[in-house]
């Protein structure tokens, strides 16, 4: 089955992954429901969406926010009638040290990347269980299976992630799909988040020489959304072929 007039929520749309996945996946003929913070980018990206001939809307969504991803799926069915998939793409790396203690930035890993992710399970799941059918999708990453230095919360985020998504495919039965994504080195503001300068400048010099661009991710969720209903591609690592 294709992705043609599927309806996909995704979460952190306004940017990088999120943005690349909506505009592959519009191409395609999804019905898309974009949520982020910064909703001027929102409203762009869904004008661009329409004037190449695709359906969007947007509402602003805070995933540290149980009711704005209630509102996102509520959306979904209001404007469509039902809730396919949703991407749980929003995620935040201020990576770090551990000896700088930047504390506030651990919380807002955790807050973001993880319980981000609960609360659109929360929301998009008794939909799912309703319809009988439905797919979650969600971005973690390499540093899933990968430690570095100034990473280590951040990884811990995304280990959580893996477990998380990894459960919820065991229970989730024959009718809700569960696949997790891991990007490697993606061509993103990723590294503009360090608050730290020397791992700010080391990242972004990482990136510029081997980074691939966000539509490879978007290109490996679309491949997993188009599976037949009955094959769940589960787990997804893209990385640069020379990311080591």
């Amino acid at each position: 089955m294709s992705g043609e007039g599927k309806v996909v929520a995704i979460t952190g749309a306004s940017s990088g992954i999120g943005e690349a996945t909506a505009l592959w996946l519009a191409e395609r003929g999804a019905r898309l429901v974009l949520g982020a913070r910064r909703a001027d980018r929102l409203a762009d990206l869904v004008d661009r969406i329409e004037r190449a001939g695709g359906t969007a809307v947007s509402v602003r969504v805070d995933v540290t926010r149980r009711e704005d991803l209630h509102a996102l799926v509520a959306l979904a069915r209001e404007r469509f009638g039902r809730l396919d998939v949703l991407v749980g793409n929003a995620g935040v790396g201020p990576i770090s040290p551990m000896d700088d203690l930047r504390v506030d930035e651990w919380d807002e890993m955790v807050d973001v990347n993880i319980k981000g992710v609960l609360h659109g399970i929360a929301a998009a799941l008794p939909v799912f269980r309703e319809q009988r059918a439905g797919h979650f999708v969600t971005t973690s990453s390499t540093a899933a299976f990968t430690v570095a230095p100034a990473m280590a919360v951040y990884a811990g985020t995304k280990v959580a992630v893996r477990a998380i998504c990894e459960g919820l495919r065991q229970e989730a039965g024959p009718t809700v799909r569960v696949t997790t994504v891991f990007p490697g080195f993606v061509h993103t503001g990723f590294a503009e988040a360090s608050s730290n300068p020397v791992v700010r400048e080391r990242i972004a010099g990482l990136r510029d020489e081997i980074a691939i661009p966000p539509d490879a991710i978007a290109r490996a969720i679309a491949f997993a959304i188009e599976q037949p209903a009955d094959v769940d591609v589960n787990e997804i690592a893209v990385r640069p072929a020379a990311q080591g």
